[in-house]
């Protein structure tokens, strides 16, 4: 169980912090614990039942970050040639559903390398592409952040500044 003040990766959204733990009785009479979490970069509050079930896990540690960011340059780029949009959505869903922070990492490498190859030879770079970078992006830098305790806006420059530092 989390308790308030913790950072907690949660299903989709990313970075939440647990701003309170509380006790609720539903219509039945059953008492039920709740987290209220509030995401770290975008705006409202979750409330979630302690023991439902969208995934949850704590946020990596510090070592952990930086040795997926070092590892990022090393990591092979999947090539990615779905030419079926909705096949290439649910691929690039399922990666982001494993909610492991390595598998976003690849991920990021992988669409950078497709989006790096179709600029080089003139095309153009897909929607659904994008579209999953975005997002992958969006939690990725979101659990760097606040792992290595830095502002979100700040991390893209770190992975820049840490992988040069490591060539």
């Amino acid at each position: 169980m989390y308790s308030v003040g913790d950072l907690l990766v949660y299903g989709g959204t990313g970075v939440c912090e647990v701003e309170a733990v509380e006790a609720r009785r539903g219509a039945d009479g059953s008492a039920r614990s709740y987290y209220l979490l509030r995401p770290l970069y975008q705006s409202g509050t979750i409330s979630v039942p302690v023991d439902g079930k969208v995934f949850m896990r704590p946020v990596i540690s510090r070592g952990e970050a930086e040795a997926i960011i070092d590892a990022m340059p090393g990591m092979e780029a999947e090539d990615i040639h779905e030419r079926n949009f909705t096949q290439l959505a649910a691929h690039y869903q399922q990666l982001l559903c494993s909610h492991k922070c390595s598998d976003i990492a690849g991920l990021v490498v992988s669409i950078h390398a497709k989006k790096r190859a179709a600029e080089r030879v003139g095309r153009r770079f897909g929607q659904v592409d994008a579209r999953f970078m975005k997002r992958a992006e969006t939690l990725l830098y979101g659990e760097f952040a606040a792992a290595l305790g830095i502002p979100y806006e700040d991390v893209e420059g770190y992975i820049t500044d840490r992988v040069a530092g490591t060539e």
